[in-house]
């Protein structure tokens, strides 16, 4: 009887190498990330607003400050308002990008900043008053020298470029190239307006200071503290639609003695 031939096994389909688990990315994740806004390609910004009593303007400058789609955070600061500013800015709590913080009682424009810089998580903060004297419309240029690498600070000078000014108080502007001159030769800085309310910085540059001031001697102790801490410091023309006292503005003649008295204190002996 003839043999069946042997039958010939079936080849099992060899087994390819397992894969190597892919390496995750160091890069931080996406959700991490510092938010952009759309059209802005520069450093996540803070802009500090603190208010007291701005009923009138305050919700054109916030609209303002939003308009210009760089802020990635707007920190408003409430300081005790009496006048329904408080009321009005409660309709922003909880609205992206806001922050908005309330003060139980009017402590000065310096509390206001120090509690909005202490709640700011951008990389660079832009101070911002609530009145319609400075223009949101000059971030871009206030924050070129930082974007270029060439600053750590920026200051919108009124005083030293093109650019529309309200001509009011002669005797304001000679108190305050006084202030600017003293506080010049504390520092050994040549701003020419050390009082303006523009001032854009690194926030980093506020973990190297212990700020104090309640009132309007914030600006000569961001002043000095900056130029203690070795900061680049530049300078950029801005306009400037001041306001008159029936129109609401606040700082007076007793603000600029205190003023000198901030110079000395944070340029010498703090």
């Amino acid at each position: 009887m003839a043999k069946k031939p042997a039958e010939k096994s079936a080849k099992k389909p060899a087994k390819k190498p397992a894969k190597k688990p892919a390496k995750k990315s160091a890069k931080t994740p996406a959700a991490k990330a510092r938010p952009r806004r759309e059209g802005y390609d520069g450093p996540s910004v803070s802009v500090v607003v603190p208010v007291y009593n701005e009923r009138e303007t305050v919700e054109q400058v916030l609209a303002s400050v939003e308009a210009t789609g760089i802020p990635s955070e707007i920190v408003v600061v409430d300081d005790g308002s009496t006048d329904g500013t408080r009321e009005i800015l409660e309709n922003y709590v909880g609205r992206k990008p806001y922050r908005v913080l309330f003060q139980e009682e009017n402590r000065g424009k310096g509390a206001a900043l120090r509690r909005g810089f202490a709640q700011a998580t951008m990389d660079v903060i832009i101070i911002q008053d609530a009145d319609l004297e400075y223009d949101p419309g000059e971030y871009r240029g206030l924050l070129k020298p930082i974007i270029d690498g060439k600053a750590d600070v920026v200051y919108g000078s009124r005083l030293i470029g093109a650019g529309p000014h309200r001509v009011l108080y002669f005797w304001h502007s000679v108190g305050n190239k006084l202030i600017t001159t003293l506080s010049n030769m504390l520092t050994d800085l040549n701003l020419s307006d050390v009082e303006t309310c523009y001032k854009v910085f690194r926030r980093e540059l506020l973990e190297k200071m212990e700020l104090s001031s309640d009132r309007f001697g914030i600006e000569p102790e961001l002043t000095a503290k900056f130029a203690r801490a070795k900061a680049r410091v530049y300078e950029v023309p801005i306009a400037y639609g001041g306001r008159t006292y029936a129109e609401g503005k606040k700082i007076t003649w007793v603000d600029g003695l205190a003023a000198i008295w901030w110079i000395v204190r944070y340029a010498v002996a703090d």
